[in-house]
């Protein structure tokens, strides 16, 4: 039975056989890993859009300390899952990670949700995108363009940079990226420089400003903040040494996000007062920094500041892309998706199909919203808002429930190879940071209503986190689906290039 059993799978396994089945070794170094990885941060995006929307919307002053906590929860997270990623080199990271702790099963339904919130988090930021790019038209030539017209055009461009080889695409956010954390940190030095009527007050670090009954889901809107720095092993494949610089980017990432967002935040306050910063922002919304700056740093300084708001959104718009890419590449290497989402670009060694198919998704989702834009009587800025912050906050709920399983998977793993005594203080961080990421989760479904700005008895608080909710149930079904039918494609989730290798060693071996 036992040869039987390896006669029908070596077929399926053989295939993969082939550059065409593989991401390009050696592409990544240190810095182009981190640089890919932080560029889904969207610094300038944060400090403009999420900062002020916190300070505004929970009244909490203290949200520079939310950095710090959560800071704290994903070093914790980092710790196990960096472990991880020195056994498990897949693209497909998340699942990848889940299927060898939790099982296949697990496996495929941690694939759907991760494809799913990556892609939201990535579309959502076209209609953002597409309504700044359309103000600055207006703003400096003095033309009417339509929100979807640039979102549409960069929707392709992306695409088409998706088809180039991985490090070119990570010198593309490299140079964007630290542009715009150079003009962040200018600002954070002018507001210390220049403080408010309060002077350089520290208040925003007080533990009592966190004793508000809205913590909770300030926490939700800060952890989109972080969203990024997760993806390091999505490229595992395509480093040289993917054991030393897959756990190395993660806790730089985290580490200097954490610190780089909870001064700046602290900066907002210190340049408005810790006193009025709610009001402020509640004025003046996305409009907060560009107010400070350009009493602070001149009109030049702030245009500039305008433009890199928009490029820093192209940089995390690719960077997502990026991944999606490559987990539809996983997935279609692994029988999840069709075979030919598993084949890379033979000139660049880029995942094409999957870069293809996220191309193709962004595009539909925009016209649809333009479609929905299209009402005389309408106000223009609603399904634009509404792209932003739906698929936003869908995203941000998949990828946090991805963390929480993944931390379970960590546990699992370890235990399954007898290694719990050797690996026992990574065991203990990630079951801590599983249960803080748990609760993270359940508030975020909780208080959905208030992170999409919708009414507290509207049906979106349900359908929206509804959607991660049933890529849940729907991979979970592929799983079950794939195990009883096809049981050799169903042990090969989450082994990537390793089913192919170790069938080549059998074969060599007999």
């Amino acid at each position: 039975m036992a040869t039987e059993s390896s006669s029908k799978s070596r077929p399926e396994i053989s295939t993969f056989k082939g550059q065409d089945r593989a991401l390009r070794a050696g592409r990544l170094g240190t810095g182009g890993l981190l640089l890919s990885v932080l560029a889904a941060t969207a610094p300038l995006m944060v400090v403009a859009g999420v900062m002020p929307t916190t300070f505004a919307v929970m009244g909490i002053v203290g949200q520079p300390l939310l950095y710090v906590v959560l800071g704290v929860v994903l070093v914790l997270f980092s710790v196990g899952y960096a472990e991880m990623s020195r056994h498990v080199h897949n693209a497909g990271a998340f699942y990848a990670y889940i299927s060898r702790g939790l099982g296949g099963t697990a496996g495929a339904s941690a694939a759907l949700v991760a494809l799913v919130a990556y892609n939201a988090l990535q579309v959502g930021i076209y209609g953002i995108f597409g309504f700044e790019v359309s103000g600055l038209f207006a703003t400096y030539a003095d033309l009417s363009v339509a929100w979807w017209i640039p979102a549409l055009v960069a929707a392709l461009v992306v695409g088409a940079l998706g088809w180039l080889k991985i490090d070119v695409n990570a010198r593309v956010l490299g140079v964007l990226l630290v542009v715009e954390v150079a003009l962040v940190v200018i600002f954070d030095v002018a507001a210390v420089a220049d403080p408010a009527a309060q002077g350089l007050s520290l208040h925003a670090f007080n533990p009592d400003t966190l004793s508000g009954a809205g913590v909770g889901t300030a926490l939700c809107f800060c952890i989109a903040a972080f969203l990024g720095f997760e993806q390091a092993p999505v490229y595992a494949e395509e480093t040289s040494r993917p054991h030393i610089l897959v756990p190395r980017v993660m806790f730089l990432a985290v580490g200097g996000v954490a610190v780089f967002f909870a001064l700046s935040s602290w900066a907002l306050t210190v340049a408005t007062g810790p006193s009025a910063v709610v009001a402020e922002s509640q004025k003046q919304s996305a409009g907060l920094l560009f107010g400070l700056t350009e009493s602070r740093l001149g009109g030049t300084f702030t245009d500039v500041l305008h433009v890199l708001f928009v490029t820093g959104m192209f940089a995390a718009m690719l960077s997502f892309h990026n991944v999606v890419a490559r987990y539809a590449f996983a997935m279609g290497r692994e029988g999840l998706l069709p075979a030919a989402f598993g084949r890379t670009n033979s000139a660049s060694g880029a995942p094409g199909t999957g870069s293809l198919l996220q191309t193709a998704v962004s595009v539909v989702v925009v016209v649809v919203f333009a479609i929905a834009d299209d009402k005389p009587t309408g106000d223009p800025t609603v399904p634009v808002l509404h792209l932003f912050t739906w698929f936003g906050n869908i995203g941000s709920l998949g990828v946090i429930l991805l963390m929480a399983a993944a931390s379970a998977s960590v546990i699992a793993f370890f235990v399954r190879r007898g290694a719990a005594g050797a690996q026992a203080w990574r065991l203990v961080t990630s079951a801590l940071a599983g249960i803080a990421l748990l609760v993270i989760a359940v508030y975020t479904v909780k208080d959905f209503d208030v992170l999409v700005g919708a009414g507290p008895g509207s049906s979106l608080s349900w359908v929206l986190p509804g959607i991660i909710g049933l890529a849940v149930v729907v991979g979970l079904a592929q799983g079950l689906l794939l195990r009883a039918r096809r049981p050799e494609a169903h042990a090969r989730i989450g082994l990537g290039n390793e089913a192919f290798q170790l069938e080549k060693a059998a074969e060599e071996a007999s």
